[in-house]
């Protein structure tokens, strides 16, 4: 009688055994690499203003390995050495143009929203937006698989593209 209990039970740990890896498999938080880049106009002041969402985790590799520092985000103590690279890496891999030349983005700061973190830029005075076109190369140095995201807003209008590796631009008419 035990017999018909014990094989089953054999059968299911042998089958287990083959299909489950001897070693433990690294935690994968996300398994896809995304962010999302939201560009609102504001018609009282005249701005576009930005907002990159990345997540952390990602953010801090692609940071380490463009300017090879020690990165940590989430401390408070590092928060200004964390400002001037968040500062240089969002602006070198972001541009955005409303006519011939590329508007200047001045950096706000950013924080961090459970896991990710929230860059926040905004533009010199600009007259109403038209036509916008927008460079997007946000973690294209960490990842080959890298989809940045990208929602326009103007005058209550919303337009979204996804841009997948190595695809950079968007451009959409007003």
């Amino acid at each position: 009688m035990w017999a018909f209990i014990y094989q089953p039970l054999l059968y299911c740990y042998i089958a287990l055994g083959i299909a489950l890896p001897a070693k433990p498999l690294k935690k994968a938080f996300h398994p896809i690499h995304v962010s999302t880049t939201n560009i609102s106009y504001n018609n009282q002041d005249s701005k576009l203003e930005i907002i990159c969402t990345i997540f952390t985790d990602d953010f801090e590799a692609a940071l380490a390995k463009q300017y090879h520092a020690k990165t940590d985000l989430t401390k408070a103590e590092m928060h200004a050495a964390m400002d001037a690279l968040v500062k240089k890496y969002v602006t070198g891999n972001l541009q955005v143009k409303t006519g011939t030349a590329p508007l200047n983005l001045n950096y706000l700061g950013f924080e961090i929203n459970k896991e990710a973190t929230d860059v926040y830029i905004e533009t010199d005075k600009t007259p109403p937006v038209k036509k916008i076109a927008v460079d997007v190369s946000l973690l294209h140095n960490q990842f080959d698989d890298q989809i940045n995201i990208v929602h326009i807003t103007i005058n209550g209008v919303r337009k979204s593209e996804k841009l997948d590796y190595p695809d950079k631009r968007v451009e959409q008419v007003f």
